[in-house]
């Protein structure tokens, strides 16, 4: 069997003031699979998310992500790793004025040297790539247009080419989807959903929205308080044992672990 791609054991995060973010958390992503993490705002899905690019270290416990333990990892370790792994936010972190080709060039700006200034400040090889991402995610008509004049799902569609960019190995989208209308949130999942299957990339996507969640992953890890409460394949699953996630108590067969 492949390495895995991504591996937690036993990881603690606690921040100033002694807030417990992750609470033992183990957890193993093999190559190629796409995980939702489910949960309430404040049970750990965005922290858990950012101990896997290394913006979190762990308090306690070991993070390994492609092979590479990212709490021993430091300056060009690190930056290595971060190529490897793209990012999609809730809030698609776009430069409104800047045209949508060049925001979808800043996603090559990891294995590049120095600011770039203006779109021809791009190699064209670089520029040329991002148009490619572009069309695939059915903008690449509106390469030039401002990206502050894009609808919602549009711009996060931007955000997503230019996470391919860096072509990841892994994806990780942070509630990709919280701000836009169903319609568009269906979309962007779909899409994130074909790509990820076209590129063959691991994908680990936080929501809210469990219809969702239940439509797009192959495999749902709820967490509460930081704790991994529900850890199953989504076939299979029932929607209420689901639910239960947001409860008091955990799912049945699933013990909320003892700290």
């Amino acid at each position: 069997m492949s390495a895995p791609a991504v591996e937690l054991l036993g990881v603690h995060k606690l921040f100033d003031g002694g807030a417990h973010a992750l609470d033992d958390v183990s957890l193993t992503v093999r190559p190629g699979e796409v995980v939702v993490l489910l949960g309430a705002s404040g049970s750990g899905k965005s922290t858990l998310l950012r101990h896997v690019n290394g913006l979190h270290r762990a308090s306690a416990g070991s993070v390994h992500v492609l092979g590479t333990d990212v709490g021993a990892a430091g300056g060009a370790a690190l930056r290595r790793l971060r190529r490897g792994v793209g990012m999609v936010f809730q809030q698609f972190h776009l430069v409104g004025s800047l045209t949508v080709l060049e925001n979808a060039c800043t996603g090559a700006l990891g294995a590049l040297r120095g600011p770039r200034l203006g779109l021809p400040a791009y190699p064209r090889r670089v520029r040329g790539a991002a148009l490619e991402q572009l069309d695939r995610v059915g903008l690449a008509d509106q390469r030039f247009q401002r990206a502050d004049t894009l609808s919602g799902g549009q711009q996060q569609r931007v955000a997503v080419a230019r996470a391919l960019l860096q072509q990841p190995r892994i994806l990780l989208a942070d509630e990709p989807v919280a701000s836009l209308d169903p319609e568009s949130a269906a979309q962007v999942m779909e899409l994130i959903a074909a790509l990820a299957r076209e590129d063959r990339l691991t994908v680990l996507c936080s929501l809210h929205q469990l219809d969702v969640a239940l439509a797009f992953g192959e495999r749902v890890v709820g967490l509460r308080a930081g704790r991994v409460v529900l850890d199953r394949p989504v076939d299979g699953l029932d929607r209420d044992e689901a639910m239960a996630v947001y409860g008091t108590r955990a799912p049945v067969g699933v013990p909320v672990l003892a700290g």
